[in-house]
């Protein structure tokens, strides 16, 4: 029997998977973050996907011959600056003036390790993408953040929800941007014949 495990309880990662019609559990990660703040950019967030990974493997039993621990991480980095996600509203519109009329890039790692055939296995790669905001005033980023959509998202903005109106042009992969490079998920675990479900029907 095989096995998915998404390691994060992120809404917008298991309505990907949902989406993709792959049948998986959850265990939330519960890794120290802090301790790999000297990392930047595709280096952090490849670090810390396959760490959360790792932390939900080390975990499960290994009775399972055929099990996949999904990793990820998102970051929004703009001149070298990491935003993560804001604790208060005033930081909140603080990051959206920073991104505003301004293009910042948005990193997602991706680890995908478990056991194949009771084979272990291990991938993990960097989704990388540019995003440009238009220009808007602080009167109207304020009333974004008021609705309390930005308060739980890196960079303080949801492209798939009411902050799509932020952005008027992406470079590179719409749902890496979301939190999971779902193309590249696809192809890793076809490699390791994990799509054992009909993922076209209805």
């Amino acid at each position: 029997m095989k096995k998915i495990i998404l390691a994060s309880a992120s809404p917008r990662r298991c309505a990907l998977l949902n989406q993709m019609g792959i049948t998986f559990d959850i265990i939330p990660s519960n890794i120290d973050e802090n301790i790999f703040n000297n990392l930047k950019g595709s280096e952090l967030v490849k670090t810390l996907s396959k760490e959360k990974a790792k932390n939900i493997f080390n975990k499960i039993d290994k009775k399972e011959k055929n099990i996949c621990i999904i990793g990820c991480d998102t970051i929004v980095s703009i001149n070298n600056i990491i935003l993560g996600k804001p604790k208060d509203k005033s930081e909140a519109i603080n990051m959206l003036m920073m991104l505003n009329n301004n293009m910042h890039t948005v990193f997602t790692g991706l680890s995908v390790i478990g056991l194949k055939d009771n084979v272990y296995f291990e991938e993990t790669i960097c989704s990388s993408s540019n995003v440009y905001f238009s220009d808007f005033s602080k009167n109207e980023l304020m009333e974004y953040v008021n609705t309390l959509e930005p308060m739980d998202k890196a960079g303080a903005y949801a492209i798939q929800g009411k902050g799509g109106f932020l952005v008027s042009k992406i470079e590179g992969d719409f749902y890496s941007i979301m939190g999971l490079p779902i193309n590249k998920l696809y192809n890793i675990l076809n490699k390791y014949n994990f799509l054992c479900h009909k993922i076209f029907t209805n």
